[in-house]
């Protein structure tokens, strides 16, 4: 069987500041509660010390995107975050028209400072509501309230923004169909030209999975979801991805990226990347020390470990992250972008099952989700092991 070449896919740059207010108890991110003065200038730093280390492994590969993710980026200050861009494009092919998305808790804002973050080379904004009930709020150890929210959601369209995310979860501890649906409501009268809409869940490791709080029953969610899905479109909202929706124009590239199966750097402490290299037929994994203090250890690498990802295991990665986009997925990306056939692996049958069984649909050209696969993806994913 002849091979399929393996193409390298776009790029972009995911940066990671771990630190936040206070840590929620629902959170599995690699956050910490902010206990010190932050060592914004001692981090951006090491920051671009690794970037430069990674930048050998993408050559003048242009830059789509840029994320900076955490904890929580808007607590450094905009001055910082220039400097960071700044030294991006000194080590980096940053493309003229790249997304460059900026965290921000609506308690750790204020008007200025979205101006001034507009004013250091970022365009996008994805604001961490959550919610807009105070009890919910206080249960989900948030540190604003459904005030600051919206005035968040004020100040970025006042910014000069291209676009702005705001993030919304359902399914909270007590949360009834109606309490939820006013939630969305309330998101969806902010304006946002994105609104990210999730389910809360129980992750390992995290106060709530301790100490489990009372979640919304299995027929609860399902009317929250089918009710908010209709809300969201009859409000202009077109879902592209299972838990993202936005208004035309306004899909977060940077996360497309990710679903798309495409290559990102990644840095700052714990930050993952996936690096394809086409002539060695590999795509790399990368993690970086988790813990600041480690990662500032000018003694140490910023690297934790890094892998290749062996053939066998490409069809799952490819379809675990390209499943969770409903537009249809082209089979020849499959093959670019894992340097697979179809054939290989027992993938074939393994699809037929899933087109069996509804999850799927195929045309000769691609797959793509079914309504019913959408509601059970990780019940499809399974039949892709």
């Amino acid at each position: 069987m002849a091979e399929s070449a393996l193409q390298t896919p776009p790029l972009a740059l995911y940066i990671h500041i771990p630190w936040c207010v206070q840590k929620c108890p629902y959170c599995d991110f690699n956050s910490h509660g902010q206990k010190t003065p932050l060592p914004e200038s001692e981090y951006i730093s090491h920051l671009l010390d690794d970037l430069a280390t990674d930048a050998m492994l993408v050559g003048d590969r242009p830059i789509s995107s840029v994320f900076f993710g955490g904890g929580t980026p808007s607590l450094f200050s905009a001055k910082g975050i220039e400097r960071i861009l700044t030294g991006v494009g000194e080590r980096v092919n940053l493309a003229d028209d790249a997304e460059i998305t900026l965290e921000a808790n609506p308690g750790t804002v204020e008007s200025e400072k979205f101006a001034a973050f507009r004013q250091a080379g970022v365009n996008r904004i994805s604001i961490g509501v959550q919610s807009f009930g105070q009890d919910k709020l206080k249960a989900l150890g948030r540190i604003h309230n459904a005030e600051q929210a919206s005035r968040a959601a004020g100040y970025a369209h006042n910014a000069g923004l291209s676009s702005f995310n705001l993030d919304l979860m359902h399914g909270l501890p007590d949360q009834s169909v109606d309490d939820a649906l006013s939630d969305l409501r309330r998101a969806i009268g902010q304006l946002p030209p994105h609104l990210s809409w999730y389910q809360l869940t129980i992750e390992p490791n995290t106060l709530f999975a301790s100490k489990p709080p009372v979640l919304p029953d299995d027929d609860v969610l399902w009317d929250i979801q089918q009710q908010g899905h209709t809300l969201l479109e009859q409000a202009g909202y077109h879902q592209y991805e299972i838990s993202g929706y936005s208004q035309p124009g306004h899909q977060c590239q940077h996360n497309l990226n990710y679903w798309r199966f495409g290559d990102y750097l990644g840095i700052g402490c714990g930050a993952h990347g996936k690096i394809t290299d086409a002539g060695a037929n590999q795509i790399l994994r990368t993690v970086k020390v988790k813990h600041p203090k480690g990662y500032m250890d000018l003694s140490k690498p910023y690297l934790f470990q890094s892998h290749n990802v062996v053939r066998a295991d490409r069809p799952f990665e490819f379809f675990m992250n390209r499943l969770r986009l409903l537009e249809p997925c082209p089979k020849q990306d499959y093959e670019r972008y894992t340097g697979l056939q179809i054939a290989e692996f027992g993938l074939a049958g393994k699809l037929t099952g899933a087109i069996d069984a509804g999850l799927i649909n195929e045309t000769p050209q691609s797959w793509q989700l079914t309504e019913s696969g959408k509601r059970y993806l990780n019940n499809l994913l399974e039949k892709l092991v």
